[in-house]
């Protein structure tokens, strides 16, 4: 009987899924801020690149075994989908009426309990950058839900600024896995 090894060569999905949810996250977080108007740029980039990338490496985590990175990508994905859905789909006349602040509120609420308990998650990793973004999205999300059920415009810009943080943590992450992966030396 002969042993078969076979080996993974597909590319680390991780920095994909990174990008397309720190660059997002940095340019809603600018809007939060109050530094820009909620714009097609901000809603497309939710769609295709905070939420269709992130999906997309998602799966390609789960394919490698990584339950973790998996539940995270394709999570947040989602969450980007459903937030453009929130906001479009009103104005395009799918729904009557748009997402009351309260509703926003505990929306925003869950996705930051989610977030805490995968925070929790990433404590058992050696990689530090990532443990910043799970906290500082944590904090972001319980910031944007006090915000919404306070009606505090001065809590929401407060969050814009922590939001820009957060994403430019997770697009330094997510750099440093490619820049990393390029100074490795390859096997023969």
């Amino acid at each position: 009987m002969t042993d078969t090894l076979i080996k993974d060569t597909t590319a680390n999905p991780a920095p994909l899924g990174l990008l397309g949810f720190g660059m997002t996250t940095v340019l809603l977080n600018i809007h939060n801020a109050e530094l820009i108007p909620l714009s097609s740029m901000i809603l497309a980039m939710g769609l295709f690149y905070g939420g269709l990338a992130q999906v997309i490496a998602g799966i390609m985590e789960w394919k490698k075994g990584n339950t973790f990175a998996c539940t995270a990508f394709t999570s947040y994905g989602l969450f980007w989908l459903t937030l453009v859905g929130l906001l479009v789909m009103p104005k395009a006349g799918w729904w009557a009426t748009e997402t009351d602040p309260q509703s926003l509120g505990f929306f925003l609420l869950m996705w930051g309990i989610f977030t805490l308990v995968m925070f929790i998650g990433t404590l058992k990793m050696p990689n530090r950058p990532l443990q910043f973004v799970f906290g500082s999205l944590t904090l972001l999300f319980f910031l944007l839900a006090a915000s919404d059920f306070t009606g505090s415009a001065t809590l929401g810009i407060i969050a814009g600024w922590e939001g820009i943080i957060c994403g430019a943590s997770a697009i330094y992450t997510g750099l440093a896995q490619v820049l990393g992966e390029l100074n490795q030396p390859k096997a023969a």
